[in-house]
């Protein structure tokens, strides 16, 4: 590398979203208190919401922004949608790139049969091919949003990775008054909605709760949908919470984790009540007799 510039591709950098965020907690984590070492850091990423800015096909575009970087001399990142399946992006990125956050998770569910088909046979595969190409290639440690992954990992990349990276620098905020029954993350991902608990949702609505959803809508009586908001007003909401709903698919998302921060506590499916590793105090079993949700 002959400049000081780094330019950083990110597929979403959105306060909104997840992939956002955790790409915006990436860069400020580890490259804010960096700038003496780069003359100049760039975050480039495509605002059109048109389907070049989908997330199977975004990825490419960036891949090819990075080459463009790469080839005039300057350093590259590249931030999301960097799934562990997707062992393409891999094989295609620059050598020296700085890699975000890997995500993926090694749940799913049987309700959907094409779904549960792909990512129980060809996604260990894809993994597989994914590690490979991340050992004898990129020459770097690695970093995994979560720890899903870790039963699908060799001992080798293990060792050579950090793993919850969306826990890292945790710590509570002020507590505030809370007015708010529940704030639930909605999205429509057919993995996602394998595991939503529209059951209890519907439930908790019928008793009167209050109830907000943020995210994409939910069409049930009684709850209120905020759509997509900011990081600021997000975390306002959290704040004034008192319960959210796990996604089982993954315990530990970024808006679980920002709930956690503020307060709040989580509603768990007892099957994945044994995967949660960190506090412990805040996750509710609500399959557990002694809790009744009536009340």
């Amino acid at each position: 590398m002959t400049k000081n510039n780094i330019f950083f591709w990110a597929c979403d950098y959105s306060r909104k979203t997840g992939e956002g965020n955790l790409a915006r907690k990436f860069i400020l984590e580890n490259f804010k208190n960096k700038k003496k070492q780069y003359k100049n850091i760039k975050i480039i990423c495509l605002q059109s919401k048109n389907f070049t800015n989908h997330k199977y096909i975004s990825p490419f575009i960036g891949i090819f922004n990075c080459w463009k970087y790469h080839l005039k001399g300057n350093h590259v990142g590249y931030l999301n949608y960097l799934p562990m399946w997707n062992f393409l992006i891999f094989l295609l990125l620059p050598a020296s790139t700085i890699l975000g956050p890997i995500t993926g998770g090694a749940l799913y569910s049987k309700k959907n049969f094409t779904n549960f088909f792909i990512r129980r046979f060809f996604f260990p595969i894809f993994y597989k091919i994914s590690e490979i190409i991340l050992l004898a290639k990129f020459k770097r440690k690695f970093i995994f949003s979560t720890d899903l992954l870790k039963k699908n990992l060799s001992k080798k990349l293990i060792n050579n990775s950090e793993f919850n990276y969306v826990l890292k620098n945790f710590s509570f905020k002020k507590r505030r008054k809370k007015d708010i029954d529940f704030l639930i993350y909605y999205k429509k991902n057919n993995n996602k909605l394998s595991f939503f608990n529209y059951k209890l949702v519907k439930n908790l609505a019928e008793l009167n709760f209050k109830i907000f959803i943020v995210g994409d809508n939910l069409y049930i009586n009684k709850v209120k949908n905020l759509g997509f908001l900011s990081r600021k007003k997000l975390t306002n909401f959290q704040e004034r919470s008192r319960y959210t709903i796990s996604s089982d698919e993954n315990i530990y998302s970024l808006f679980v984790i920002e709930c956690l921060e503020n307060h709040v506590k989580i509603l768990i499916n007892k099957r994945y009540i044994k995967k949660v590793k960190f506090l412990r105090q805040f996750f509710i079993d609500i399959n557990n007799p002694k809790f009744n949700y009536t009340k």
